[in-house]
């Protein structure tokens, strides 16, 4: 299952790479690369890519659609 998310777009707009919100958010690249193809991931992996994006968790809607 697919699970959508606008954290590819969010990234690009601020001009980042994926190393670097892996390294913010203290995950992987893989794991970013896993997020962005809509793959499933972990509360706690989602919280810390919200925070490395500088969403707070209220905000969490923005990023994580589904």
């Amino acid at each position: 299952m697919k699970y959508r998310n606008n954290v590819k777009k969010i990234r690009e707009e601020r001009l980042m790479s994926k190393a670097e919100l892996a390294r913010l958010a203290g995950v992987s690249p893989a794991t970013i690369e896993r997020i962005e193809r809509g793959e499933e991931c972990r509360m706690e992996t989602k919280r810390k890519i919200l925070l490395a994006l500088g969403f707070s968790l209220s905000e969490k809607d923005a990023v994580f659609i589904d």
